[in-house]
């Protein structure tokens, strides 16, 4: 027995820097789950590709350059809220320009993998953690 539940497109990326950190940011007030950590991207809107959000959203979020090339998928989260089920995929990038800021986010952070877990996550970012752990 299925609830018809919408199905909520989302494209998240773990940004890496050459210290092997991931950067999180942080939900801003005024949204659901606000103060919440998270990584780095949106919906996606129609027509759009995962990897071509990735992009818009990097730039728009937090003032980064990234090209398609450049994004990895690494997996994806399916999460059911009690409104509509996410599915999310997870692209890990490298290579991208620009020292992050905090533009539509409330702050941005840079974490070791394995401290991941100090920060209070969305329900569908917690269980990407141990990939991106194993990654690094």
């Amino acid at each position: 027995m299925s609830s018809q539940k919408t199905i909520l497109l989302v494209a998240a990326c773990a940004l890496i820097d050459a210290d092997g950190r991931v950067l999180i940011a942080q939900r801003p007030e005024g949204k659901q789950l606000a103060g919440l950590w998270e990584f780095p991207g949106g919906k996606i809107e129609p027509g759009e590709t995962p990897e071509e959000t990735i992009v818009r959203e990097l730039r728009e979020e937090i003032g980064v350059e990234t090209q398609i090339p450049c994004l990895a998928p690494l997996t994806f989260a399916s999460h059911s809220y009690e409104a509509f089920h996410l599915l999310m995929p997870l692209f890990v990038c490298r290579r991208f320009s620009g020292e992050p800021r905090p533009i539509e986010v409330a702050a941005v952070k840079w974490v070791r993998p394995n401290r991941l877990r100090d920060y209070q996550m969305p329900p569908a970012d917690e269980p990407l953690i141990p990939f991106l752990v194993d990654l690094l």
